[in-house]
């Protein structure tokens, strides 16, 4: 049994590495095991299981998880952001921003409407854990884990909300993508017109192949540096705000505090700095390790509930943006990526935009920063609606 914090903290980082290793040159079977079950998805269920086996002392090593978890959060949620330039997000126009706060609000209702529906099987304090997948499903892993910090979700019902994101989740993008071969006949059931959404890809693809600065030591030296340091500032501000305010609680503030010096520097010329997509994974994955060491499998006992809750919010929320489609003429490209951008996040809505037309892509990517920008206030009020409810 491990004791020692280092050696804890130096097993769950390698745990990392060889899965991230093993989903990168992944062929053949292996590679389509990868498309269903993620990298990030199996480092939080080995660790899991670990934690199940025991193979660290709980006691021992919680000084070290204690010292990490929540600094580190912060510190890949800076990161994380300082891709979102509020300005290129702008430029989508306003029919593809509708599209987007459309699935993000269908999505929220979904989640409330399913809490309460289900709140009976899975628990009055489910609410804390669909938060989590909430902030999940707007923005991305990264805003699921800054929720948890926030709110202060346990271990074991973000154990439930990993299973659905990684289960439910696969399902709908697999939907989605067979949905392509509908699109003309929804377009013309809506009356659509997709001239703007053409004009603004071709304008965004040919800014993106301007910007293709190599990542290099001394810019990632310089992106984990920035991102500790507003970490580390941001837990006094926040406790300071928190005092001062005597609103919400002290990791809400501080993930706010972070959120806005983020967007902030991300129209500085820190945010063109090449590297912030690996420096905020490299964080994601250690973070996400952390929190898995501390559940055990043995508490997942009431999963096929939860899935079918997923279900009934994804059912919620498509049906929503039938209606909204129908109401606003709204395509089915501008539908199911502003879908897959809230659910699926960068992994997969620029898939999903490039199987319309490989100039569509930098539109997916674009909308799924936005979410990472949105995703963690949202998911927050979301979850507080639900405990309203509970």
């Amino acid at each position: 049994m491990i004791t020692n914090g280092f050696t804890y903290v130096a097993v769950l980082l390698f745990m990392a590495a060889v899965l991230v290793t093993l989903e990168k040159s992944a062929k053949g079977w292996l590679q389509k095991f990868f498309k269903f079950i993620p990298a990030v998805v199996l480092c939080y269920l080995i660790a899991m299981l670990l934690c199940t086996m025991k193979v660290w002392d709980l006691g021992e090593t919680k000084p070290a998880y204690s010292a990490l978890k929540n600094n580190l959060t912060y510190a890949m949620i800076f990161a994380m952001l300082l891709r979102c330039d509020i300005r290129k997000v702008l430029r989508l126009g306003p029919r593809m921003l509708i599209g987007f706060f459309s699935a993000t609000i269908t999505i929220m209702i979904g989640f409330v409407v399913a809490f309460v529906l289900m709140k009976g099987v899975i628990g009055k304090d489910a609410w804390m854990g669909l938060g989590a997948l909430c902030g999940s499903w707007i923005g991305g892993s990264g805003n699921m884990v800054a929720v948890q910090a926030a709110l202060d979700i346990s271990e074991a019902d973000m154990g439930y909300a990993l299973v659905i994101d990684s289960i439910d989740y696969s399902l709908w993008v697999m939907f989605l993508l067979w949905a392509i071969q509908l699109a003309p006949a929804f377009n013309k059931w809506t009356k659509a017109d997709t001239t703007k959404l053409d004009e603004v890809s071709l304008r965004l693809e040919e800014e993106a192949k301007l910007n293709t600065k190599p990542v290099t030591f001394q810019s990632l030296l310089l992106l984990i540096g920035c991102a500790f340091l507003v970490s580390a500032i941001a837990t006094n501000v926040g406790a300071a705000l928190y005092s001062w305010t005597n609103f919400s609680d002290k990791a809400t503030w501080t993930v706010l505090f972070v959120t806005a010096v983020a967007l902030i520097a991300a129209v500085t010329p820190l945010g063109k700095v090449a590297g912030s997509v690996e420096v905020s994974n490299l964080l994601l994955y250690a973070v996400i390790g952390l929190l898995a060491s501390r559940a055990s499998l043995l508490e997942l006992g009431d999963a096929p509930a939860w899935i079918l809750t997923g279900f009934i919010v994804l059912a919620i929320h498509s049906v929503l943006m039938l209606i909204i489609c129908k109401l606003l003429k709204l395509d089915l490209f501008t539908a199911g990526v502003a879908s897959l951008a809230n659910i699926g996040g960068t992994a997969s809505a620029p898939v999903l935009a490039g199987s319309y037309s490989g100039s569509l892509v930098p539109v997916g990517i674009l909308m799924a920063l936005m979410g990472y920008v949105v995703g963690t206030p949202l998911a927050v009020i979301c979850a507080r609606l639900m405990a309203a409810l509970a």
